[in-house]
């Protein structure tokens, strides 16, 4: 299901969507995401996928199309696979895969995965560490990037070695509670 061209929306994209509205943009986690968002270059895809091996395949296909889409229309991808790798350990090992086709496709240094779920812990983290939560979306979910437009918003950004540690601040500033209660928002 792709939630462009006003196809239903599902109600992972929906959660996704309001999680990128509140969360992402709205603390400011990736000061890059508003203006796809508000451009509508962003890919919703909810991926049917309920094993490792058709979300691989779901995302050749997500990888190929973002390749060969104009910037403008599509800058990027989120492919989101609620019935495919719950499992944040699961989950983590395909992240091998997904980079392994990002090769074997010939996009390297094109387009790159990066990686949200529910239950993502960073591997220096404790588990119920708040910066865990700039990386934890709705569902599982691969975004897939142009590394060109990356670039471009690297340069226009003057301290963005400094959004991780800032974003680590704010969402332990934020706690659990607060969290909570930002998702909750009608």
């Amino acid at each position: 299901m792709n939630a462009r061209m006003g196809e239903p929306v599902s109600d992972a994209i929906a959660a996704t969507r309001r999680w990128l509205e509140r969360a992402v943009i709205g603390l400011n986690l990736c000061p890059f995401a508003k203006a796809a968002h508000l451009k509508r270059q962003i890919r919703w895809v909810e991926s049917e996928a309920t094993d490792a091996e058709s979300l691989l395949a779901d995302l050749v296909v997500e990888l190929q199309r973002l390749a060969a889409a104009d910037p403008e229309a599509i800058d990027t991808t989120l492919l989101i696979h609620p019935r495919a790798l719950a499992d944040f350990l699961d989950y983590n090992d395909f992240l091998d895969l997904a980079d392994a086709a990002v090769g074997e496709l010939g996009l390297e240094g094109v387009i790159q995965v990066a990686s949200f779920h529910p239950d993502y812990r960073f591997a220096d983290a404790a588990e119920d560490d708040a910066a865990n939560f700039s990386n934890r979306s709705p569902y599982p979910m691969l975004h897939l990037l142009r590394e060109a437009s990356l670039e471009r918003a690297l340069e226009a950004f003057p301290d963005a070695a400094t959004i991780y540690e800032r974003n680590i601040e704010t969402l332990r500033r934020l706690g659990h509670a607060g969290w909570r209660a930002l998702m909750a928002a009608p």
